[in-house]
């Protein structure tokens, strides 16, 4: 079971996400919990900046696959834990008011990647690695989840991570433009940077975020038929196969079906 630890000190709150026995991947629990903690930083007019990072020297490994037997069974099911559970907790991240950097070191991948992908600032390790390696699991990126990573690094960038399927290292990640800096030493870099952004004005830090989100081009939202299609992928014996290889440590053979 997952657990999301929060600290605050000289106005700059840190949200842990702790599972280390799976590289931090996200139970529901986790999403939830997400979601929570950053409406409530949301709402805290004496913070200044707030730090997302993993425990045991990893960021996050995704999902927890091991959660999608019981927690995606059905389609109703699994629209709702990407549409609720997982697009809510990354919604909540990215209208945080404050600014909000991600401190990334080990595997940062899948769900992972979607989490750094919607904080303001990126600053990872030399040795850390970055992907999203669904089309092993027989499904497509949920529409909640794609976007923060479609406007962060456009449509080509996007389709490569996701066609591919590929897990990179830092040095690429930074030439694609996911990260902002790589560095040898993350705490210390992440801390620098939350220190400068408390010891600016925070009406202006807010205020900046605001209008870069208002300024910045957004897509007409998905009609109820296409957001329906996207998670047309449920009933699918690819995605069952996907996810039946992943759990048996086997190759999948899918059929497009």
């Amino acid at each position: 079971m997952s657990n999301t630890q929060i600290s605050i000190r000289d106005r700059i709150a840190t949200v842990t996400l702790s599972n280390p026995g799976k590289l931090n991947a996200l139970d529901v629990q986790a999403w939830r919990e997400l979601t929570r903690i950053f409406t409530e930083l949301h709402a805290d007019d004496e913070l200044r900046c707030v730090i997302l990072r993993g425990d045991g020297g990893n960021f996050a490994a995704g999902a927890d696959i091991e959660e999608f037997p019981a927690v995606r069974s059905t389609s109703e099911d699994g629209t709702r834990y990407h549409t609720v559970m997982i697009a809510g907790a990354l919604h909540a991240i990215l209208h945080c008011k404050h600014p909000t950097i991600a401190a990334i070191e080990g595997v940062c991948v899948g769900g992972g990647l979607e989490l750094a992908s919607v904080c303001d600032l990126r600053i990872a390790h030399t040795d850390s690695r970055f992907g999203i390696p669904i089309n092993r699991l027989g499904f497509p990126l949920a529409p909640g989840e794609m976007i923060g990573l479609l406007h962060l690094v456009g449509p080509a960038v996007t389709l490569e991570i996701l066609l591919e399927g590929r897990v990179f290292g830092a040095e690429e990640a930074m030439q694609k433009g996911l990260l902002h800096r790589v560095v040898a030493d993350v705490p210390a870099d992440v801390a620098r940077s939350a220190q400068r952004i408390a010891q600016g004005a925070p009406l202006a830090a807010r205020m900046n975020k605001q209008l870069v989100r208002r300024l910045s081009p957004a897509p007409a939202p998905l009609t109820e038929t296409e957001l329906r299609a996207a998670f047309d992928f449920l009933e699918s014996e690819d995605y069952r196969e996907g996810v039946r290889t992943f759990l048996a440590k086997t190759k999948p053979a899918f059929t497009g079906h």
